[in-house]
């Protein structure tokens, strides 16, 4: 899986590819995924063309999410389509990642 990456300020922005995030997918996103919770301790994940998630990516943003809190770092989320938000939602996964509209305010979030 590649990801695209850029940086606002010291914050990695990076672009999840779609449309499905799911359980054929989710080892190949935290192996993409390793090098930059390596040298990164701010990161936003662009949903934008993310259309399908299952349970398998919500336990990989999660294993992210540890490992950066760990380094003393911390993940936030931006563009996330409605149906994806629902699912947030619904496992109340919202109340342990913030989630912004834009990469541009998850950016400025972490000032």
């Amino acid at each position: 899986m590649t990801l695209k990456t850029r940086k606002i300020d010291e914050v990695m922005i990076v672009g999840v590819p779609g449309p499905n995030l799911d359980i054929s997918s989710s080892d190949a996103f935290k192996i993409a995924m390793a090098p930059i919770l390596a040298s990164d301790r701010k990161v936003v994940l662009d949903l934008g063309d993310v259309e399908f998630m299952d349970s398998s990516a919500l336990g990989s943003f999660l294993t992210c999410l540890r490992q950066l809190n760990a380094a003393g770092g911390d993940m936030k989320l931006c563009r996330m389509r409605k149906t994806i938000r629902n699912l947030f939602e619904l496992v109340r996964m919202h109340r342990v990642f913030e989630i912004l509209d834009t990469a541009d305010e998850a950016a400025a979030s972490f000032r």
